[in-house]
């Protein structure tokens, strides 16, 4: 007999503004694009910063075309869940390196836009059982969690304080979305329509990956309806929550 999955927490939602900082344009579609919709549409900022432009993502693309394509899906993709701002790194697709040069590129986005939460993808090995992560994603989300405390420390990286920048520790929590490891998540019912809508800004993308007959809306209700059912909601978003704090 298997056990049933353990009942989810409600993530803490008090608070204003929050960064998103992911390896490629789509990752925020494919797993948080109905939660950030839910946050704009309780009046909280939500920046999105992307690593790369996604420019190897299409086979029959070349990077150059395809990174204009793909941060043009972006930005259209996240207005549609009521974010205006989407910065690109432009650090190089399908090659990042967890690392100090990572750390300190993500620890400069922190300090410029202050959150107090920080939300990235799922940065373990699996996404559950044997399905393997991609390298971008687990180097991304590694940096992420010591960039953020790097950017509280002001002897880290400290020629990025210039120019009335400070250091920022003022962030709670680190979110993964995604993650096998989840113990939270976020109703997303009353948002879900727009999370579809903003991964199907992806057209080009989703194209280029060849899959016959897939369906946006399908493909995210299978994950959405069973991580509901362990928060008591129609739909959910689940969240491995990282504290940030001294001793958590």
């Amino acid at each position: 007999m298997v056990d049933a999955p353990a009942p989810l927490q409600p993530l803490d939602e008090d608070w204003q503004r929050a960064l998103c900082i992911v390896a490629h344009p789509d990752d925020m579609e494919f797993g948080a694009a109905a939660a950030v919709a839910r946050w704009t549409g309780q009046g909280k900022t939500v920046v999105y910063c992307m690593v790369t432009s996604g420019e190897a993502g299409i086979d029959g693309m070349h990077p150059d075309e395809c990174r204009a394509v793909r941060e043009a899906e972006e930005v259209r993709s996240a207005q549609v869940v009521g974010v205006d701002v989407v910065e690109f790194l432009g650090l190089p697709d399908g090659i990042l390196e967890y690392g100090v040069p990572l750390r300190r590129e993500l620890a400069a986005v922190v300090r410029k836009h202050r959150p107090d939460v920080v939300i990235t993808g799922n940065f373990r090995d699996t996404w559950g059982g044997r399905s393997l992560n991609q390298a971008d994603h687990i180097a991304v989300g590694r940096a992420v969690v010591d960039a953020v405390r790097d950017a509280g420390n002001r002897w880290v990286f400290p020629e990025q304080l210039t120019d009335g920048v400070e250091p920022w520790g003022g962030v709670r929590e680190v979110w993964a979305f995604g993650s096998p490891e989840a113990t939270y998540a976020v109703d997303t019912t009353d948002t879900f329509d727009a999370g579809v809508a903003s991964l199907e800004e992806h057209s080009a993308y989703i194209e280029g990956l060849g899959w016959e007959n897939w369906d946006p809306r399908e493909f995210l209700e299978g994950f959405a309806r069973p991580t509901g059912s362990r928060l008591g909601t129609t739909f959910a978003a689940a969240f491995e929550v990282f504290p940030m704090g001294w001793g958590d």
